[in-house]
């Protein structure tokens, strides 16, 4: 077993695909697709990538990885500001000694930190790997970085789940329902599969007629995994038109029993009839009694109205890991100084 870094995805060992594979049932966001993309088209010029691995034999037990910006040695996490959740990639064999062997690798590598974001807390690769850097000389610490809503299914079916949901909101789209159906009439449309390519247009179309038309600032990135999960099957695009028109599109992503509701946006003319609310409700219809998910979840943001749809919050934070240096010794110091002084002559 031993520590290894690889600087491009192609340097990886096939095996890699298999542990790839493990990741993405925890989440379609540690998922290949997910960080080649990021790493295609969203790492800045002045960052590299560093994926710092455990390799046994022809096998890869662990990765972790992360961008390194020149002339700062400091080990990122691959992230983009899309990314909800970032985690180790660690095989299910004698992780202790995966472990351990990944800390020993980092406190011995020319990187004196590490910046892990976003984590969740109580994750127990994370925890056993920050406790073995801070046997091996770092100081460790988890600091707050946003909040995560989500809900658990308990095999409800969409009208079971709708009963439990506040009054108000149930009340509010069946008026805006009828409201909008009796003055313009409207149509809802599902992409799923390569159909959620052609919808795309007008998913933009929606976005830069809404309040976050100034969000989308690397549309390739977007682009290219969006591509990847829908020839996957995980994307659900629902788009709604009135007269043709779109005003309203929300992209969600389902894979293993889980929905994640990525973007949501509506076009600010159709405000009055809350044609967001009347999205929301139909694609949670579709992945409660259609795609049969166990979990839904907000990914990241904690505004109020995510607390009508779902019942949990939880934390996400930063993980900062700064190796500890010896105290320069008041001799070492004067010998610096005269080697600069005679340098200069």
């Amino acid at each position: 077993m031993k520590f290894a870094c690889y600087t491009d995805w192609e340097q990886l060992p096939e095996s890699t695909s298999a542990l790839f594979a493990q990741a993405e049932q925890g989440s379609l966001f540690f998922s290949r697709q997910w960080f080649e993309c990021l790493t295609a088209t969203a790492l800045e010029a002045d960052h590299t990538l560093v994926l710092a691995c455990v390799v046994s034999g022809d096998q890869v037990m662990a990765m972790l990885p992360l961008m390194q910006c020149v002339g700062i040695n400091t080990g990122y996490s691959l992230r983009h500001g899309f990314t909800p959740i970032y985690n180790l990639l660690l095989a299910k064999d004698d992780q202790e000694r995966v472990i351990t062997c990944l800390a020993e690798g980092l406190s011995q590598h020319p990187i004196n930190g590490l910046l892990l974001e976003p984590v969740a807390d109580h994750d127990s690769k994370l925890n056993g790997l920050q406790k073995r850097l801070t046997a091996a000389g770092y100081h460790c610490e988890y600091r707050f970085r946003h909040y995560n809503w989500i809900y658990r299914l308990q095999g409800q079916s969409y009208a079971e789940y709708m009963a439990a949901r506040p009054a108000q909101l149930r009340n509010t789209i069946v008026r805006k329902k009828h409201k909008l159906e009796r003055e313009h009439g409207y149509d809802i449309r599902l992409f799923t599969g390569d159909e959620v390519l052609r919808g795309m247009p007008d998913y933009y179309a929606v976005y830069h007629a809404s309040w976050k038309q100034n969000e989308i600032k690397n549309a390739a990135f977007q682009d290219c995994f969006i591509e990847k999960f829908s020839r996957a099957g995980w994307s659900r695009l629902a788009i709604l038109y009135i007269k043709g028109q779109p005003v309203a599109a929300q992209l969600w992503f389902v894979h293993n029993h889980k929905a994640s509701i990525f973007r949501l946006a509506y076009d600010k003319a159709w405000r009055q009839y809350s044609p967001g609310s009347i999205l929301t409700s139909f694609l949670m219809e579709y992945v409660i009694d259609t795609d049969r998910v166990n979990e839904i979840d907000f990914l990241t943001g904690n505004d109020a109205y995510k607390q009508d749809w779902m019942s949990e919050r939880r934390e996400r934070f930063l993980l900062s890991c700064v190796k500890h240096t010896k105290p320069v010794s008041r001799t070492a110091r004067f010998a610096e100084t005269l080697k600069r002084v005679l340098k200069k002559r």
